[in-house]
């Protein structure tokens, strides 16, 4: 069933420990994602079976797998840290049979060289989160790496109490960092940086090899890939929370998800982080926060730019200079869409800009409020109405936004079913993610988790009898604060 080819494992061993995972006393299914296995040509019958439960609980070694955990660093909160993966073994990288290459990573699987004197268990409630956001994600559209399975482990965690064990079962593209290159630089110098651009052309950007500059390349491709993830996290409200350099993936993946959420009311300063004290990370400082790592990473690739120091620097700050205008335009073009624009006008921008300012300052819901604006009757005829919507500020945007669709040569029509096709109708509420967990941790109830997973895997449809998971919490219900269980 599985067919490894362990490419990072035949990097030099600075970069990686030779890591087994610790087994579990005790393993049971919580939840397997058949969809996604069947994308990467596993079978369900085999991973069902106690053989693949074992696999996945860290307990047997599937064939062809080389576990180890990667090294890397991280500037956490602005701070530099030596890292690694403190409670993730990678068993390998398994090839589908439409020749697909992905990371096989198990989470919560014990102890590494890399754990700083922690336990490497997770614990059950936060996999489960990272399973329920990351196909949030994915329903979006919007890259990211995905759940394939949580498995209890039979086995207590102490955190601020005993909680239940879990191992979850991470598919990647790649577990590229920017923190893997600040930690190349420091450990081997400009020959292993090197090595490790190669190695990130080679398995994701290989049209890099054609420019005159490859490794000048490799950082534009990681800059639109960056901008473009970005603004679409800022499209649908999603605030990752922790955007330290060592969860920016190269790939271009959404990693790591530990006090991530989705806003409700829109607020830019939004924070979700129990250690976010400064709102480094917050909502509203996104984007700047992904150029800052981004130059983190031209830092590491300045020897590699040219020979001459002061062509390198001026070469990468061209390079991110163009960061603010590639994100804009992708934040352009698909908040533009959301309000049924099909190609971006000189006064767009303000357009935008002015109807999130009357959300803001009317508190109003940031998914329920575009979605009402795209028509939508079946999916908000049983949400409570929104003042925003009687203001009479809300009434002169109003005229100018039918205005500028009037301008366009397509019909109402067309710019209705635009924004019904970038506007959800569900995200995964806070409350609702929260009230999933707690059945799950509490009673081993697993029946709220599967249909919100269920709900998710198409948001931009309206689905009948799922009012509940488009409404606002209720005051005692909201959700201030989000864990990743470390």
């Amino acid at each position: 069933m599985w067919n490894f080819d362990n490419s990072y494992a035949r990097l030099p061993d600075s970069l990686h420990a030779r890591q087994a995972p610790t087994p579990v006393a005790q393993p049971q299914w919580v939840v397997l994602n058949r969809a996604l296995a069947t994308e990467l040509g596993l079978s369900i019958a085999a991973l069902e079976s106690a053989e693949g439960l074992a696999v996945l609980a860290g307990n047997t070694l599937p064939a062809g797998a080389q576990p180890l955990a990667q090294a890397y660093a991280g500037h956490q909160f602005g701070n530099f840290t030596m890292l690694g993966d403190g409670r993730a073994v990678l068993l390998g990288e398994h090839i589908s049979p439409d020749g697909q290459r992905v990371d096989i990573q198990l989470k919560g699987s014990g102890p590494t060289p890399f754990s700083r004197r922690g336990d490497g268990r997770a614990v059950l409630g936060p996999m489960l989160r990272e399973y329920i956001i990351s196909e949030a994600l994915h329903g979006l559209g919007i890259p990211t790496t995905r759940s394939l399975a949580v498995v209890s482990s039979g086995e207590a965690v102490m955190r601020q109490m005993r909680e239940p064990g879990a191992v979850l079962t991470r598919i990647a593209s790649s577990h590229l960092r920017v923190g893997t290159f600040e930690y190349a630089i420091r450990k081997g110098g400009v020959e292993l940086v090197r090595e490790l651009a190669d190695y990130t052309i080679e398995r994701h950007y290989p049209h890099c090899r054609t420019s005159d500059n490859i490794y000048l390349a490799l950082l534009e491709a990681v800059m639109e890939r960056q901008a473009t993830l970005i603004a679409s996290w800022m499209q649908v409200g999603f605030i990752h929370g922790v955007m330290n350099t060592d969860n920016m993936s190269l790939c271009g993946e959404s990693i790591d998800f530990g006090p991530c959420a989705f806003m409700d009311s829109y607020k830019p300063m939004t924070v979700f982080s129990s250690i976010d004290h400064q709102g480094r990370y917050a909502y509203g400082n996104q984007p700047a926060i992904g150029q800052w790592n981004l130059a983190r990473l031209a830092e590491t690739l300045l020897p590699l730019l040219s020979d001459e120091q002061e062509q390198a620097v001026e070469l990468a700050q061209q390079t991110l200079g163009r960061y603010v205008e590639r994100y804009q335009q992708a934040w352009l073009q698909g908040m533009g869409a959301k309000l049924g624009l099909f190609q971006a006008g000189s006064n767009d921008r303000q357009l935008i800009e002015d109807w999130l300012q009357l959300l803001d300052e009317q508190q109003a819901d940031f998914t329920n409020s575009f979605r009402a604006l795209a028509g939508d009757p079946a999916s908000l005829a049983e949400l409570p109405p929104q003042p925003l919507f009687d203001s009479p500020a809300f009434a002169a945007w109003r005229q100018r936004w039918e205005a500028r669709l009037a301008q366009q040569s397509e019909s109402a029509e067309q710019a209705k079913a635009l924004m019904q096709r970038h506007n959800p109708q569900l995200i995964a509420r806070n409350h609702q993610v929260e009230k999933a967990l707690q059945a799950a941790s509490e009673s081993g109830d697993l029946q709220p988790v599967l249909r919100l997973v269920a709900l998710l895997q198409t948001p931009y449809q309206v689905q009948p009898g799922c009012a509940d998971y488009c409404q606002l919490p209720e005051p005692t219900e909201r959700v201030f604060q989000t864990f990743c269980g470390t």
